[in-house]
């Protein structure tokens, strides 16, 4: 079926293709540094060349399109898709960029999963090829059989020590052997982005983008401020000979969306996107030694877990970091006190707080710097809105009920393989088609926008709904809290309760009693948990973002006893 923005602000005269925008710029600005990381160090063209030299590749194999978009429901794939199970690097960036000219879709596979859950992954993608390292080659080795339609096998040479895979190619081997030469196809504005959630709530799920939506609502296509859409290639190609070359260094994995979105986007605009030479983990030292070196301007991060350690080794070290001027966060919370303690490392710093989703892109933003510290509610994009619980139209500003947040325009086509909760994200309200991802929201008075949380993570306590988030960030303000994240169990009295999984100091004297105190001076005392339970980390993915079925599990341990049990005990850290 034909794709259709469903918007009144959200169409272009010209619709464009990732990867094509990408040479336009590479074109333009050949010899500017694209990608850093230690010692290795890309130009544009360079990085250009080995995408089409790695797209050579792909249609060598026979990977591409083998059913057009207008022949297809929303929830439908006609293309080959690759995996990219790979650490931060310019393969990563190469091989999105070269699928994209193959009309192979990508999609980003979580370098944590054991065998079985990246088994369930690459069967529900129905990936027919998968890009590596070879640090995860054991655990390809051991699922492959499993996977029928995995014919394809590109493994990046490491410092693991694994060898090469039987049957599998080596990517460097790959790019020496093809062709930079243009293909005989072309890719379409129609062709896929697929971007899989990261499961902390259920099952992951595909999100099939159209490379010209996804390029407006999250790669810098549009102006999140005004909603002014670029309107040729020209003015992409202008655009970025006027930039001045801003260095941007991206912490979370490339798994992550919001990290692709920023390397996408910096491959559009003229950015040069910087990498930790530690690719497995953030290590903190080594970010700050790299953020001087390099002279780094930005730094993205997801959420305090992220933030707190950055902020950390600014404070422990002797780095200069002056040339740091923003800290963009997305993705997850960035609670008031890790802005505080990285403006405070860092004076004069702008952090930039920015909610969007799988599901719709960037939507909208608050800045926060000395003196003024946002937090809770946000500036909406032009097409960000809340729509009324029974999706019954659109919430004005001022009033009183909470919402579902919503994006309208830009929107992906719908969940890979899943036609009903295609319908349920995607509902057409009126004539308009909007993406609900399960956040609540308020829209205020005065146009903006009040976050309260996943509606999946929401308490539903004696009548009340207690959104997780809010407690949270209440409780992470303590002083010896260093993470935390709110979980329900069932409650015989309530329905269900809530509970903490708190995180705490180092040799803090903390306990449950006094964790509940704090809390309550910033959130209604129903909205309080009934117990705490002491870990000494909370489960996340790489990119920070917490795992709530793990946090579902920890409320009812054991150990999760009620305040009353435990107001004069500490806790046990385990």
């Amino acid at each position: 079926m034909p794709h259709t923005n469903g918007t009144e602000s959200g169409s272009t005269p010209v619709e464009f293709t990732l990867d094509r925008a990408a040479s336009i710029v590479a074109a333009a600005i050949p010899d500017r540094e694209m990608i850093v990381q230690g010692d290795r160090r890309f130009t544009f063209a360079q990085v250009d060349e080995r995408a089409r030299r790695f797209a050579s590749f792909l249609h060598s194999q026979g990977l591409g399109c083998h059913a057009e978009r207008a022949d297809l429901a929303p929830h439908e794939v006609g293309q080959d898709l690759l995996g990219c199970l790979a650490y931060n690097g310019n393969e990563y960036i190469e091989g999105l960029l070269g699928a994209f000219r193959a009309r192979v879709a990508p999609f980003n596979v979580n370098y944590r999963y054991t065998g079985s859950e990246l088994a369930q992954l690459l069967a529900n993608s129905e990936a027919t090829a998968l890009l590596y390292h070879a640090a995860f080659a054991p655990t390809v080795a051991a699922v492959r059989s499993s996977l029928p339609s995995l014919r394809v096998l590109i493994q990046i040479a490491d410092g693991s020590g694994n060898e090469l895979l039987d049957g599998a190619v080596d990517y460097e081997t790959v790019l020496a052997e093809s062709s930079p030469e243009p293909l005989p196809i072309r890719s379409t504005p129609d062709d896929l982005y697929v971007l899989y959630t990261g499961g902390t709530t259920g099952m992951p799920k595909g999100v099939l983008w159209r490379q010209h939506d996804i390029l407006m609502a999250g790669c810098g296509g549009r102006n999140i401020y005004n909603g002014e859409l670029v309107d040729s290639y020209e003015r992409i190609a202008a655009n970025a000979v006027a930039n001045p070359g801003l260095r941007m260094m991206i912490l979370p994995p490339l798994m992550h969306g919001a990290a692709q979105w920023a390397a996408l986007t910096a491959a559009l605009t003229a950015q040069t996107v910087i990498f930790s030479t530690v690719p497995d983990h953030l290590d903190g030292p080594e970010v700050v030694r790299t953020i001087e070196r390099e002279k780094v301007a930005v730094v993205t991060v997801v959420g305090d877990a992220m933030a707190r350690p950055l902020a950390a080794a600014i404070e422990d070290g002797d780095a200069d970091v002056s040339s740091l001027v923003l800290v963009g966060n997305g993705g997850a919370v960035l609670s008031p006190t890790a802005k505080e303690r990285l403006i405070a490392a860092m004076p004069g710093v702008v952090v930039l707080d920015g909610v969007g989703s799988s599901e719709t892109g960037a939507q909208m933003q608050h800045t926060s710097m000395t003196g003024a510290v946002a937090t809770g509610t946000f500036r909406g994009g032009p097409d960000t809105c809340v729509v009324a619980e029974d999706l019954d139209g659109v919430l004005e500003p001022g009033h009183d009920g909470i919402g579902w947040l919503a994006q309208r325009g830009f929107a992906p086509l719908g969940y890979k393989g899943d036609a009903a909760k295609t319908a349920a994200t995607f509902p057409v309200i009126g004539s308009i088609r909007y993406a609900l991802p399960g956040d609540r929201a308020r829209h205020l008075a005065d146009g903006s926008i009040e976050l309260l949380g996943r509606d999946s993570a929401t308490i539903n306590s004696g009548g009340e709904k207690i959104f997780a988030e809010e407690v949270e960030l209440a409780i992470v303000s303590h002083p010896d809290v260093v993470d935390v994240v709110v979980a329900a169990r069932p409650s015989e009295r309530w329905g269900q309760e809530v509970v903490a999984i708190v995180v705490p100091a180092e040799d803090a004297e903390l306990d449950a009693a006094g964790v509940i105190e704090h809390a309550a001076r910033s959130i209604a005392r129903y909205k309080l948990p009934k117990a705490v339970v002491f870990r000494s980390e909370i489960a996340r993915s790489p990119a920070g973002k917490a795992d709530y079925r793990w946090a579902r599990a920890q409320a009812v341990a054991d150990d999760a006893r009620t305040v009353d049990d435990t107001n004069t005990a500490r806790e046990s850290v385990r």
